[in-house]
């Protein structure tokens, strides 16, 4: 496994253009230049350099990132900051009391089984389809996430639309995508479910790995490379490109969040063409972090709550009926927002998994 020294020339690489704080959520929050990558880098050149410790103070910072990769879309320099980031974390976390802690907490003793227990209680898993027998054309092989496992609301839509189409759900026990280990420096773990989740993979043959989390999907591309990886859709896209409609009782108004691991939202509007009913209204800065991020709001509640209250003003704004994402922490961030924030005779708007949303409809 790699050590941050590894990652040297990367981070002297880094020319401290400062272009990373336009795009930073945290940054524009907090104006603190230790929050964007150009600062993280300065002080990990001093570790390297022997001139620092990778201290709590560093840690600090460390965590003082959503892990939204939009500085490394936008870095003139192409560097991997969310890699550097979570190896840096890693060797913070290494003898640290809380790190020894949260290690326990995300084993497969703890995290594991409760996942396991969860599956069982919520009867989320169903029985697994045979790729011999099955007559449907498309076969996409389905990874649920960890939210599916505890509540699998919109695992039960999804699959209440699947009825009517000609494409076969093909289900895996699959673990966590690891993306909580990542964030949390927990790299052993991380490359634990990574290797199960692999083998499962190839143990079917399929068209597509569907997902309904833009967080689960990024991440498990991160397993591949360029040349080996599977063609992954998330259950969205998919669902805009089959001979499909969907009927709504009564007018809605709807927006659309963007979540940070969403690459594009093509499809957006080609979906929402097969909605009977429905008017999309853009939100101002619709792809801006909602500023979640799991552990991120733990450790860092007021950012966090100010980044998602600037993303719920501009949702009230729309005077949406309902905000629609593709991300089960982005619900938990808008929802976060809106609590917070008063909205002067305009109503606070339903958040939703666009799954869930679709699924309400007259499927025709």
């Amino acid at each position: 496994m790699k050590e941050l020294k590894d990652f040297a020339d990367d981070i002297n690489r880094c020319s401290k253009c400062g272009l990373c704080q336009s795009v930073c959520p945290v940054y524009k929050v907090t104006g603190n230049d230790c929050a964007v990558s150009r600062g993280k880098f300065v002080m990990l050149e001093g570790v390297l350099k022997g001139d620092l410790k990778l201290n709590k103070n560093i840690e600090k910072y460390l965590d003082m990132c959503l892990k939204c990769g939009k500085c490394k879309d936008f870095c003139p320099s192409g560097i991997d900051v969310c890699k550097i980031f979570n190896m840096a974390k890693a060797e913070c976390s290494k003898n640290s009391f809380r790190g020894k802690v949260e290690k326990f907490l995300e084993s497969d003793l703890v995290f594991g089984n409760l996942m396991r227990i969860t599956k069982k209680l919520t009867h989320s898993f169903s029985r697994k389809s045979d790729l011999n027998v099955s007559e449907k054309s498309q076969k996409l092989l389905y990874f649920k996430g960890c939210v599916n496992n505890v509540y699998p609301k919109t695992e039960r839509a999804l699959k209440k639309i699947f009825k009517n189409l000609d494409a076969e759900l093909i289900e895996r026990d699959f673990e966590c995508c690891g993306l909580p280990f990542l964030s949390s420096g927990n790299l052993e773990r991380y490359e634990q479910v990574k290797a199960r989740n692999l083998q499962l993979m190839a143990e079917c043959r399929y068209d597509y790995v569907l997902t309904d989390c833009a967080s689960c999907e990024s991440t498990l591309k991160e397993y591949f490379s360029e040349n080996t990886s599977p063609k992954f859709i998330n259950a969205a896209e998919f669902l805009s490109e089959q001979n499909i409609k969907f009927r709504f009782k009564k007018p809605v108004k709807v927006t659309f969040h963007k979540p940070c691991h969403l690459k594009s939202v093509e499809f957006l509007s080609k979906l929402f063409e097969k909605c009977e009913n429905l008017e999309y209204i853009e939100m101002k800065d619709y792809d801006e972090c909602c500023g979640f991020a799991g552990r991120f709001a733990i450790f860092n509640r007021g950012i966090s709550i100010e980044i998602s209250k600037n993303k719920a003003q501009n949702i009230i704004n729309t005077g949406a009926d309902i905000v629609l994402t593709t991300c089960p922490a982005c619900v938990i961030g808008i929802i976060q927002g809106l609590q917070l924030i008063k909205p002067s005779g305009k109503k606070r708007p339903k958040v939703m998994n666009i799954v869930d949303f679709l699924a309400k409809a007259e499927i025709i």
